[in-house]
């Protein structure tokens, strides 16, 4: 069976009656079992049940009742809730847990017949930058297993690259759905905060997380948000906007005002091949009528220190549940009430973990509550408030996802600023509350993939998806074009 790279595609093979829903599960199976041994995506797959959901589908096809998401199979980050299946956001210290309920995110996509394909491993409770820091070991990138794939969201990110489904389901609280996809070459798309209902996603940062999708193309992106956006009764912070049907507003305007942060291209840790890329971006866009202004971002230094200095606050309030009383792991060798909180919270919780919990506790101690926690809330303040004025000038700011392709496994896991760094160019959409979503637009010298970045006012995710859709149809005939001339070269030479 061919690789899909849009529902579309798996469509037009279920309705010419060349392939079958069970034979697309089947498919996915065996690249699982292929690769998931050494890509190591996966941390559990539900095979059995993935085949009946597969056979229901067939089903409703053939009687016409399917849903919009019936052939697509996808796979969930181990953050979100699905009723009676394991549920450990990849740490030990959810050891045994199952989900008592199902998330209203994963449940819009079973209304509409996707199926679900299996649990995805991530960095420990969402936080990280490379996979690195989860309990059950690295995910691998699949162009090169000796490099990171992302984080946190790096197992979803691969088993899409890997083809081991059509599409994953991820969470995005600085980064963690964009970074990863600009680092294996797909799709990833952070809604507006409050477009997509939080209940059933594990909390690391309460006011920053979004669940989002990695997908092969746009258009399976818009159909997945369109699916899972929208009001929810378990949700008191989910916004009441109306649901645009993203899948069928997909055509790009004639011209748009496009705005790069001058700093982002110039800064001294870009890799030279990314800014090559961003560099050769802007000149394709002004070549096709738009304009594409350089703007200024004052605060750019201080988007990574005010992003820690919150989310680690937060997280040290959401992760307070975790103490081996009532669920998950609970340490053996505990002889009182105080030992058990100890011994469980430092046996269960990794390194990374422990560390932003420390962090967190110390922001929002009384000694130093307003030197670090409030003034970072004010500087929060400001990068949105900037940010949305730049949004109002221009339709679109476009900024490279990461300073770097991927790197090496175990390059950065001994400094945690450099880790931190990683997110230097996605953590703006986070703080300002704004849609982005990440593109791939080429490879460096040594064939990883390079992510760009575009971001839009809030709830305007039917114009950044049109314009990310043209984008990458523009890259895509552009590099074709290029090699093209290259043959043509060559052929003449000789």
């Amino acid at each position: 069976m061919k690789r899909f790279n849009s529902l579309t595609e798996v469509r037009h093979e279920l309705t010419a009656g060349t392939t079958t829903c069970r034979q697309l599960v089947e498919y996915y199976l065996d690249n699982i079992e292929k690769k998931n041994g050494q890509l190591n995506a996966f941390l559990e797959v539900w095979a059995d049940e993935a085949r009946q959901q597969a056979e229901a589908v067939d089903a409703k096809l053939a009687a016409g009742t399917a849903g919009k998401l019936a052939g697509m199979v996808i796979g969930l980050k181990d953050v979100l809730a699905y009723k009676d299946h394991a549920l450990q956001s990849s740490s030990h210290i959810l050891d045994g847990f199952k989900s008592l309920f199902t998330g209203t995110a994963v449940q819009r996509l079973l209304d509409e017949d996707a199926i679900l394909i299996g649990r995805q491993n991530c960095d420990e409770f969402a936080m990280g930058a490379s996979n690195e820091t989860s309990y059950f070991g690295p995910a691998r990138n699949e162009i090169d297993p000796e490099r990171v794939p992302g984080g946190s969201s790096g197992g979803s990110a691969v088993a899409v690259q890997a083809d081991m489904c059509l599409a994953s389901i991820g969470s995005d609280t600085g980064g963690s759905v964009r970074q990863p996809a600009a680092f294996c070459g797909v799709v990833g798309l952070k809604p507006t905060y409050s477009r997509v209902s939080r209940y059933g996603l594990i909390a690391y940062a309460s006011s920053f997380d979004q669940i989002g999708p990695i997908t092969r193309s746009v258009e399976d992106a818009a159909l997945l948000l369109e699916v899972m956006a929208g009001p929810d009764e378990f949700d008191s912070t989910v916004s009441h906007e109306p649901v645009p049907a993203y899948s069928q507003l997909l055509e790009p305007k004639a011209h748009y005002r496009v705005g790069y942060i001058r700093d982002t291209v110039e800064r001294p840790g870009l890799a030279p091949d990314i800014k090559q890329a961003m560099e050769t971006t802007i000149e394709l866009l002004r070549g096709q009528g738009h304009v594409v202004d350089a703007v200024d971002f004052p605060y750019l230094d201080y988007i990574v220190p005010s992003y820690y200095i919150l989310t680690t606050a937060e997280a040290s309030s959401n992760l307070g549940r975790y103490d081996g009383v009532k669920y998950g792991y609970r340490a053996p060798d505990a002889t009182d009430l105080e030992s058990l909180y100890k011994k469980s919270r430092s046996q269960g919780f990794g390194q990374e973990v422990q560390r932003r919990i420390l962090l967190g506790t110390f922001v929002l101690s009384a000694d130093y509550y307003d030197a670090y926690y409030t003034k970072a809330q004010r500087v929060r303040r400001l990068i949105k408030e900037q940010t949305d004025e730049l949004l109002r000038q221009y339709d679109f700011l476009i900024l490279p996802t990461a300073p770097t392709t991927a790197f090496r496994i175990g390059e950065n896991t001994k400094d945690a600023l450099a880790m931190y760094l990683a997110d230097i160019f996605t953590v703006q959409a986070s703080l300002a509350g704004v849609p982005a979503i990440s593109v791939p637009v080429g490879h460096d010298a040594q064939g990883l993939p390079i992510g760009l970045q575009v971001l839009s006012g809030a709830f305007r995710e039917a114009d950044m998806l049109a314009f990310a859709k043209h984008l990458t149809e523009s890259v895509n005939l552009a590099s074709k074009e290029a090699v093209n001339e290259s043959s043509d070269d060559t052929e003449e030479y000789f």
